[in-house]
């Protein structure tokens, strides 16, 4: 890939998303689903991923309804093997791409104690590694463009560092700083990118979370009820804003109020913004006690 690109000139130009080729992973459900849905109405072609191959289908013929172009691609984001052999087969159907936004995601339910290693890793892989792996295989594709864009999607979880979360928080902080480090590499090329922080979305991504064996299983749902409690910002929102930030080519994307906030409280006070966040997700992270009050958040 040339060092240089005449296009980064351009970088603050609007990305145009009619007949752009747009890649987005997790697109069966969530943020992945909704943004799937608002990139087809702004005129591009879609080639969806994910794991579930059901609802996969369901959306490509959808979209498809509508007059899209779209290729499905069912792959488990952990599969190295079927992501390096992806890019081949997008452009042998599109001839080429011009965004990637990477939205698939898995959390796990479990204090750092309780996990074993392979569950640990399990979320990194997927979170952090299938992220990494996408960008890898797609970057030749996306340099080829005179103007193309990444968008990675981090959490708030990635700007504040909630107890009970450690291989999601783990796994998000990672994603934050590969994005930021490979946006600088690339800003002398005609390649934009985002880290996008989604504050509470209301998606199935808690109720769908693996949980540790260390856990009983009514503790595990109560964490999660306590969790998706503080969801305020439907998908359909977060897209909006996702997709508004690809096409403004941002470089840092927020969604809802509480990332806003976690953005400055974490800033300001990058320790002590903790004695406030405690007391907002005690309750979520709390996979230890049938109360829900730990004896670590009691002390």
């Amino acid at each position: 890939m040339p060092r240089t690109n005449p296009a980064y000139r351009s970088r603050r130009a609007r990305l145009e998303l009619r007949d752009a080729v747009c890649v987005v992973t997790g697109a069966a459900s969530g943020m992945g689903l909704e943004s799937a849905r608002l990139l087809a109405q702004r005129g591009a072609e879609l080639v969806i991923v994910d794991r579930d191959g059901a609802a996969l289908h369901d959306l490509a013929v959808e979209l498809r309804a509508g007059g899209t172009t779209v290729s499905m691609h069912v792959i488990d984001l952990r599969e190295t093997d079927a992501i390096e052999a992806l890019p081949a087969a997008v452009l042998a159907t599109h001839g080429r791409v011009d965004v990637l936004l990477n939205c698939a995601g898995v959390s796990m339910l479990g204090r750092f104690e309780q996990l074993s290693l392979d569950e640990f890793r399990w979320v990194v892989d997927i979170n952090l590694w299938g992220t990494v792996a996408m960008n890898k295989a797609f970057l030749p594709a996306l340099a080829r463009r005179p103007a193309a864009h990444i968008a990675n999607v981090a959490s708030l979880y990635a700007l504040g560092a909630p107890a009970g979360r450690v291989p999601y928080v783990t796994s998000k902080f990672a994603v934050r700083g590969f994005t930021d480090a490979l946006r600088h590499e690339l800003e002398r090329t005609g390649i934009t990118m985002s880290a996008v922080y989604p504050g509470g979305v209301r998606t199935a991504i808690i109720h769908n979370a693996r949980v540790a064996e260390g856990v009983p299983a009514d503790i595990a749902a109560r964490a999660a009820d306590a969790q998706a409690s503080l969801y305020r910002t439907t998908a359909q929102e977060a897209a909006a804003r996702i997709v508004d930030g690809i096409e403004r080519r941002r470089p840092r994307v927020f969604i809802g109020r509480d990332a806003r906030l976690a953005d400055i409280a974490t800033r300001l006070a990058p320790v002590w913004y903790w004695s406030v966040m405690r007391g907002v997700v005690a309750k979520a992270g709390d996979t230890e006690t049938a109360s829900g009050a730990s004896a670590a958040h009691a002390r």
